[in-house]
Formats: structure tokens, sequence, C-alpha cells
């Protein structure tokens, strides 16, 4: 039996803090319906390639990164401290998120990109939507592979009892690859709650020819008809009015677009829409060229858009937080890529692979997962920053601990096995407490001797049970060598590593186990 079927029948379950036992399965299904169903995620994509290094601030790095970026760096002194933890500091201009921190409601992923990053926005946006490998292409998003498992043979017998409502809701833009299904949209995108497309007797009825595009306008016609539907629903699920929040940004503010989109959301969700997934974006974070304004690195275009999308999120919260909502909606932000280390004479910075995500709500487990990035003190403009997370197992999460599944539909969605990490309150699901958030801030799982070396260089790993892979990547985050990938039970380890066909210059060695990871550079001389 999976997860959600447990779910579905079970006699025990915690619902708002309330622990039901023994209770019957007539009393107990709408119950565990409201605690493991009726879950919705929000998607807030970051067009253009968001610089983490100035997001989240490596204080701890400030000296190297004074060195390698006096183009764009802010000034320590300006930076927002993060209460918890030392050595980490937000963007000035994220006073809306760093709220959200204090209050218990914000986690931190860093590093996250995937082996063999791509630096193209529309390929790299293309991968971090499907969930694919650099060099494989599909046809599905991650998402819509989701929705596919949740609601079979969509749009066939859809609408309905059930599932009267979009299964997912893009608004401010077209459905993207992530919310498609070989070939089929998974969601609905509007760009406001008015519905301007009826269609009511404008699709005919006429019986349609056997030939082979009389089932292609068959469906044509079928997805005309839900889109007419949808379009009403929503119509009359927005007509309630229901925002209470007033503090998102409106008119000429930075992030008044966004803000809009989310403000939507919250009305949607309060007016009885069952979506479960809804999709909103904010563009602009291509920051090649005047990141900062010369005189004050504290402003300019990253500024205005870290302002927008901070002061978005914290006015949604706070609208689901007073509408009674916030324990239903979890929310995660992504950007295609991030920023190379080394800024540039534009003052600007150039594409780079990993970056930081955020997971956001009541049910984010608070904190940060991994460790600050660490800046080669060789660093030039070629070398990115190291590949902490793959950006698969944050999607692994979320569909774990936020949508219920089982690992072996996990494995079906995403295509592979990707370890979960311990970023969401379980309680919903597996029905217990929640889980301290492990940074392994101290833990020394893995070193290499010697470093620097020429030619051979020795891993020695700590396992503490569980599948355990160590992987080399190369400066530009092209992957080298798979070391270890396997099974391994608890315990210390040593593998000999020969680099004899690599180039000089930097390395990372990346060690992932059961949610433990850590990341070292090596250096090859000749």
């Amino acid at each position: 039996m999976n997860r959600r079927n447990f779910l579905r029948t079970s006699a025990v379950a915690t619902v708002g803090g309330l622990t039901v036992r023994g209770a019957s399965s007539s009393l107990l299904a709408p119950l565990l319906n409201d605690a493991a169903e009726d879950r919705v995620l929000v998607v807030v994509q970051l067009f253009g390639g968001n610089d983490g290094l100035n997001t989240v601030i490596p204080l701890d790095q400030y000296d190297v990164l004074a060195i390698k970026r006096q183009n764009v760096l802010i000034p320590s002194s300006q930076t927002l401290p993060l209460t918890g933890l030392n050595g980490t500091a937000f963007h000035p201009a994220m006073g809306g998120m760093r709220d959200l921190w204090e209050d218990g409601k914000l986690a931190i992923v860093q590093g996250v990109s995937y082996p063999e990053p791509n630096f193209s926005h529309f390929r790299a946006t293309d991968i971090m939507e499907t969930g694919a490998n650099s060099d494989q292409l599909l046809s599905s998003g991650w998402t819509g592979r989701y929705l596919n498992m949740e609601y079979p043979n969509f749009p066939a017998g859809y609408p309905n009892v059930d599932m009267p409502d979009p299964l997912a809701i893009r608004i401010g833009g077209p459905i993207g690859p992530a919310l498609q299904y070989q070939g089929v949209s998974m969601g609905t995108a509007i760009y406001g709650s008015e519905d301007p497309l009826n269609l009511s007797g404008n699709i005919y009825n006429d019986p349609v020819s056997a030939a082979c595009n009389g089932g292609k306008l068959a469906f044509v016609r079928q997805v005309q008809r839900q889109t007419d539907l949808y379009g009403d629903v929503i119509q009359n699920a927005a007509v309630a009015g229901c925002n209470l929040s007033t503090l998102y940004p409106e008119g000429n503010a930075p992030g008044a677009e966004l803000a809009s989109a989310l403000k939507l959301v919250a009305q949607l969700i309060c007016g009885g829409l069952k979506t479960k997934i809804y999709w909103v974006s904010i563009d602009g974070f291509d920051t090649h060229a005047q990141q900062v304004v010369a005189d004050d690195h504290t402003l300019g275009t990253h500024a205005n858009l870290l302002q927008g999308l901070s002061d978005s999120i914290h006015a949604f919260q706070d609208d689901l937080q007073l509408l009674g909502l916030e324990d239903r909606v979890l929310g995660m932000t992504f950007s295609e890529f991030g920023r190379r280390i080394v800024d540039n004479a534009s003052l600007g910075t150039d594409h780079g692979s990993a970056q930081p995500m955020f997971l956001f709500g009541t049910q984010v487990i608070p904190g940060m997962m991994g460790t600050n990035p660490d800046i080669p003190a060789n660093a030039t403009f070629q070398t990115n920053l190291a590949m902490q997370y793959d950006f698969r197992s944050v999607y692994a999460s979320v569909l774990k601990d936020w949508f219920c599944l089982g690992e072996s539909d996990i494995d079906a969605i995403l295509l592979d096995s990707y370890q979960p990490l311990n970023l969401i309150d379980p309680a919903g699901c597996l029905m217990t407490g929640t889980h301290a958030l492990n940074q392994s801030a101290g833990l020394n799982v893995l070193n290499a001797y010697p470093s620097p070396f020429t030619e051979r260089t020795t891993l020695s790993y700590s396992s503490k049970g569980g599948r355990l892979m160590i992987q080399v990547y190369d400066e530009q985050g092209r992957l080298v060598r798979t070391v270890v990938n396997q099974p391994t039970p608890a315990g210390t380890y040593t593998v000999d590593v020969d680099m004899g066909d690599q180039p000089a210059g930097v390395y990372y060695v990346r060690l992932q186990n059961e949610g433990i990871q850590q990341v070292r550079n090596v250096l090859k001389v000749r």
C-alpha cells in the first residue's frame, strides 16, 4: 500500500494539530481529505538566471568575494542578517523574506544545480521545468507527470464531480513544459479572473468524420468546452474577492505584476478551487549589465527584482494567514541557473550554475539546507559554484512530503531515483513530528589528500548507511567522475581517484548520503 492509499484508509490522522484515533472511516474521510489531499503548491519562477551570491550572501567568504566581485558585491554592513545562521545574510532589499525567515516560514536550499549544466536560457529552463538530464529531451514536465498520475486520462472526462476545477493554473503567461504531459496541457493559462472567452454556442456539435483529422477536431472541441467551463469556475471563484492583506505592491512598485498574480492565487484558493498547482513568474534576472548602480551596490536592477520578489511573497503569505489558509499552501522559487562567481566589467554577472532555491509556508522546516558555497581563491571568469543538491532532489521532497507520494511513484515522475531532502514537515503525510533541518554544519564526512595533487588523490568518507554517491565536477560544473553510487553500510571508507587524464585546475568533490551532503575543493597541478 502506498502512502496516499494509507492516508485514505487509515484510522489515525493529525489535522490542524488535532490527533484523531480510532475514528470511523466515514468520519475520517473528510479530515484526511483536508489534511493530506487538499494541498496547494505555488511555483514562483525567476526568469533570467538569478545571482545567488548577491541574494543569499556568504559573509564567511566575504574576503574572497571582495576581490572577485568588486563591481557588484553588497557592502557587508548593509546586508540583512539571519537569526540563527551566522555568516549568512540576505540582500538588503529582501526585508519581506527576512521576516518570513524570522517567523519560521522560510527554507533555503543552497547550491542547487545538476550535472553538466547548460547555460542557454531556453535549454536550461526546459531542463528545470521537465526534470530532464542535460542530454535528454522530454515532452512532459515534472508537475505535468505528477498531475497525470493523480488525474489519469485527462482531458477525457474532465471536469467532473470529483475534480470540477482546473488541475493547474498558470497566471501571467502561457503553459510551459512543466505543466504539460505528452503534448497535453495539464493546466489553464489566465491573465486575470474574468472570463473573456465565452465559447458557449460557438462550439459545433455536428459529428466529426472517421478520418484521422476527425479525431483531432474532436480533441480541439473538447479542449474548447473545457476552457469555457474552466473560465466560468475561475471567474466564479474570484467573485468572492478574498484578499485581506494590505501589503501587496501596487502601481509602479517593484514586483507589482508578480504581486497581482499572487493576489489572484490567494483569491482562487479562498474561493474554493480544488486546483493543485499555481504557477507564476517574474522576469528580468538576466543581469549581464547594470545589475547594480556603480556608486551604490545596494541599488539597481537586481535590487528592484529582489525587492519585488520578496515583498510579493511576504504579502501573499500574510494574505494566506489572514484568510486562515496558510497551512494548506507551500511555495517554492527557482530560476533556470545562477551566475558566475567573478563579476564582469559591465557591473553585472554572467550565466553560471548553482543557485539557491527558497521554499516558503508554515509547513516548511525552517533553516538552510547545505552550506555557504566555498569560493576558491583562484576562481576565474570560468569558475562556477559547486553543486550541492540536484534540483530533482528538491522536487522529490515536494512530491514525498507535500503531495504524499511513495518512493515508486516519485521515481516514476522524476524518471530516476533522487534522494528527498528534509525540507517539508511530513506530519500530514507520515503523521509524525517535525524533523530538524540537517545542515551537517561542522560535520566532516569527506576529505581529500593530497590536495594539491598531480595525478591521484585519495578520498576518505563516512556513511551513515543507505545510498551514498560521490561525484567529481570540474570548475564549470561538468561531471568528470562518479566515484561511488550505491547503498553503503554505515562506516568509514577510502577510495583512490585517478585524475591523470584531466587538465590542471579546481575540481569539486561532492558527497550525498541520505540527506547529508558535503562538497570539497581539490586542486590538480601540473
